[in-house]
């Protein structure tokens, strides 16, 4: 038995966790590089219905998602995949993603590996006081906030692409 890992054994319950406001969204930080020996990342998301994650790359981590609630519409690659509630997909680092909540709020997991995601969700957000989402943003982000964010993107080896 690992005695590293059997020493940092935990659970959370629903609305427990690390819960951050991120660009819209309810975060939940559930398993972080801390509590894992840096081998994966595990956020709960709650986000409105039409939010649009910006065409994206991750160049550090492979990242699945796991629909808990909601429809949600993906392009993976060269592949839409249109997901529900109990759909899982997994999106390989280097392979640009995006999605858009059809129906929502949607819930879901990111699950990433290695871990490291997690701070740039703690970097770009606020604590959250209560476990429910945010007002939904009035406008997409702004060139100017957009330009502010890249050299965090940057450092967590990511590109926006669209």
């Amino acid at each position: 038995m690992n005695t590293t890992i059997s020493n940092r054994i935990y659970s959370y319950k629903a609305n427990e966790g690390e819960a951050l406001w991120w660009m819209g969204s309810l975060a939940v930080i559930k398993a972080s590089g801390k509590d894992t020996d840096e081998r994966f990342s595990l956020v709960e998301v709650v986000e409105h219905e039409g939010a649009v994650a910006p065409l994206h790359v991750h160049h550090n981590e492979d990242e699945a998602f796991w629909i808990l609630e909601g429809s949600l519409t993906f392009e993976v690659g060269d592949k839409t995949i249109k997901a529900e509630a109990g759909s899982f997909l997994f999106g390989p680092k280097d392979i640009p993603h995006r999605y858009t909540v059809d129906k929502g709020p949607a819930r879901l997991l990111f699950i990433l590996t290695p871990s490291g995601f997690e701070d740039f969700i703690r970097e770009t957000s606020e604590s959250a006081p209560t476990f429910s989402l945010p007002a939904a943003p009035e406008a997409p982000p702004t060139d100017e906030e957009m330009e502010q964010l890249m050299p965090l993107v940057q450092k967590y080896g990511m590109e926006i692409l669209g």
